[in-house]
């Protein structure tokens, strides 16, 4: 990969793992709530509207990096996003970190680096 594709592979990494994390904040202090009330609280955080923002730069960024890698290879790496949601999850959320999920994170970064390594 060029350096480019790396720049934004790093950018995609980023964003998509700052907008999932931005969508379950915004959705966490808007669950008080249930139904239509919900979504009228969900749409007042302004968490939702950095989540939406990150998600129109996470499409332009995926869409430079695609355009630049095969796309067998781009959609492989850019698989390794999970990870980082996962361990912000832990890290932001307090999420737990299970043997399961730890081994999931294990056999995607394998794949990955499997797939990397073959190209």
């Amino acid at each position: 990969m060029t350096a480019t594709a790396w720049l934004l592979l790093i950018v995609v990494l980023f964003l998509d793992t700052a907008s999932h994390l931005l969508l379950k904040s915004a959705s966490l202090r808007a669950s008080a709530q249930s139904g239509p009330e919900f979504v009228l609280a969900l749409l007042r955080q302004p968490m939702l509207w950095l989540t939406l923002a990150a998600f129109v730069a996470l499409f332009i960024a995926w869409t430079g990096f695609i355009s630049l890698v095969p796309l067998s290879q781009g959609v492989m790496a850019g698989s390794i996003t999970i990870v980082g949601v996962m361990i912000g999850g832990r890290l932001v959320f307090g999420e737990q970190l299970t043997a399961a999920r730890l081994t999931a994170i294990g056999l995607i970064s394998a794949g990955v680096l499997l797939v990397g390594w073959g190209a």
